[in-house]
């Protein structure tokens, strides 16, 4: 089985060093204000800004914390079941920063692929998808692609049978039944 594991948002929750960069030249949002994807747009923010200072966030990895605690054992139990890439969208110059932090917090994948926009992530040949992106999510159902969304606040009006979870642990035994099935 191959599994194409997302970073942002499902294991590193890199919007948090984000808002605090944000709430010093902006007005202060939380989280918890991110209810939709695009949520930059009702701020303001135009949208190669917004992905420029999320990258920009990836410099200072070490202040980026992980989505949940676990992470390294959850990822050694989702690579027990088959082939875990990391699979993410961002800009090339964030990868080295990215590599440090997937080693700094004993990520266990197989291997690593960037693409230039998250849709572009339906194109690749896995067998199950885990990410937090509506937009992607909605393309790889469209694609007929397996998917699991990792439940943040930017995605929690994705109705229609996606399997939503809240941690990985669930992603784990959900693609195990994916796997049995």
């Amino acid at each position: 089985m191959r599994i194409a594991l997302d970073l942002d948002g499902v294991l590193a929750d890199v919007i948090l060093p984000w808002i605090a960069y944000n709430n010093t030249i902006r007005p202060p949002i939380t989280k918890h204000d991110i209810t939709d994807w695009m949520f930059w747009k009702r701020l303001k923010i135009k949208p190669e800004q917004f992905y420029t200072e999320l990258g920009m966030c990836w410099k200072d990895w070490r202040s980026i914390p992980a989505t949940e605690e676990g992470l390294p054992d959850t990822t050694r139990r989702l690579s027990e079941l088959g082939q875990v890439d990391i699979v993410t969208a961002r800009e090339p110059f964030t990868d080295s920063f990215v590599r440090e932090w997937l080693a700094h917090h004993g990520i266990a994948y197989d291997g690593y692929v960037s693409v230039a926009a998250g849709t572009m992530k339906a194109d690749l040949n896995y067998d199950v998808f885990i990410d937090d992106s509506p937009l992607n999510a909605q393309e790889f159902v469209r694609r007929g692609r397996s998917v699991i969304l990792y439940a943040q606040p930017w995605n929690s009006h994705i109705q229609g049978g996606i399997p939503r979870v809240a941690d990985l642990k669930e992603a784990v035994r959900r693609v195990s039944l994916l796997k049995t099935s």
